[in-house]
């Protein structure tokens, strides 16, 4: 039995019942006897998790590295740090500030470090986008400015590459997020980038994600992932077959003699 906190990410999906957030401290005996928690809101983890020893979905890492792009970041530096574009992060003051400035050649990038969809972004031109930026935000996030006009998202389930798309940057330029008028584009994606996001997923043990990466030159730049990614590039039921199948797999005995599951769920160029 699954129990979802989220009806909308599980519809169609057999034998779950559906609470509200608010209802997890009503039904903890429910819960425990759970085969799977689905889907619970970030400030429920802990009491889930070490409270009531649940099995959630999303994994822990997929929460814990994805709720924050500071330390999301750096766990890219620590294990890809070739495929991380340059970074600064420090305190919002005004040493740190001019020494971002005087660091960073323009244009750059700066984010703050919990936003999706595109907002949260800013291209820094000029010393008042700076300043603007710093107004907005108590920590200091910017990294270097890829010349890019597309990026890839890709799609890892239960540490499957389920789908891959390229999208197009929007008419207002920089932004490629759908929700800020980003064009999709499917097809075959280079194996370079599903490469790396699939062993950063199976190494950090995020298990639903829809990784963001930019290619330039050939070399695939890992920007971050969002472990709540949205549908507008995906077909069908694709995303409840996988999560499904992995969720079956998880809760079964594996032969280690058996074959490997595939990686890869879609056309990819060589």
């Amino acid at each position: 039995m699954f129990i979802s906190f989220d009806i909308f990410r599980t519809l169609g999906f057999p034998d779950t019942r559906v609470l509200k957030p608010e209802q997890m401290f009503a039904e903890k005996e429910l819960l425990r006897s759970a085969d799977w928690v689905l889907f619970p809101e970030y400030w429920q983890l802990n009491a889930l998790v070490h409270g009531l020893k649940c099995r959630v979905f999303p994994s822990i890492a997929s929460y814990q590295i994805g709720h924050n792009k500071i330390e999301m970041t750096r766990a890219f530096q620590m294990l890809v740090p070739g495929h991380t574009p340059f970074t600064v992060i420090e305190a919002n003051g005004p040493q740190e500030r001019e020494k971002i400035w005087d660091t960073l050649p323009l244009p750059f990038v700066a984010k703050l470090p919990r936003a999706s969809m595109g907002e949260g972004v800013w291209l820094i031109e000029n010393r008042a986008d700076w300043q603007r930026y710093c107004e907005r935000t108590d920590v200091l996030y910017v990294q270097e400015y890829l010349p890019i006009d597309r990026d890839l998202r890709i799609v890892v389930i239960g540490y499957r590459v389920v789908t891959a798309y390229w999208r197009h940057q929007a008419e207002q330029g920089f932004y490629n997020n759908v929700a800020k008028g980003g064009r999709v584009e499917h097809g075959p994606v280079p194996k370079a980038a599903t490469d790396l996001a699939l062993r950063v997923a199976r190494e950090l043990g995020v298990d639903h994600a829809g990784f963001d990466v930019a290619m330039v030159g050939g070399h695939p730049y890992l920007l971050e992932f969002n472990r709540l990614f949205g549908n507008q590039g995906l077909q069908g039921g694709m995303l409840r077959e996988a999560i499904l199948d992995y969720l079956q797999r998880e809760a079964s005995p594996q032969d280690p003699d058996g074959p490997p599951p595939p990686q890869e769920l879609f056309p990819i160029a060589v």
